[in-house]
């Protein structure tokens, strides 16, 4: 499946990705990957870079792993270094982003 996202706050930007999923017959129970390219700015600086999201839910609960790509960052966000974590709540879906820039 394709996707595309618009981010806001600290994280000014939109991303495009590719994502693989299952959907287990027990209710609650999926797994996906995928792998999305982000490009805006984030305190200011401007530029690129990768996210590679692995996560699991297990009879509904859910285990990320959402990580920036070592060194994927290009322009004023080479060095960038994060992880994210998807929270979905009544059919939104909101983000927190935990980062540091070199």
């Amino acid at each position: 499946m394709s996707f595309n996202k618009a981010f806001h706050g600290d994280l000014v930007a939109t991303s495009q990705g590719e994502m693989l999923s299952f959907r287990s017959s027990v209710l609650g129970s999926a797994g996906y990957v995928a792998m999305e390219t982000v490009t805006g700015t984030l305190q200011g600086r401007s530029g690129s870079f990768i996210l590679q999201h692995s996560s699991t839910m297990t009879r509904g609960v859910a285990e990320q792993s959402i990580n920036v790509v070592p060194d994927s960052g290009t322009g004023g966000l080479a060095g960038l270094v994060g992880r994210l974590v998807i929270t979905i709540a009544e059919g939104q879906h909101s983000y927190q982003f935990d980062y540091s820039l070199s």
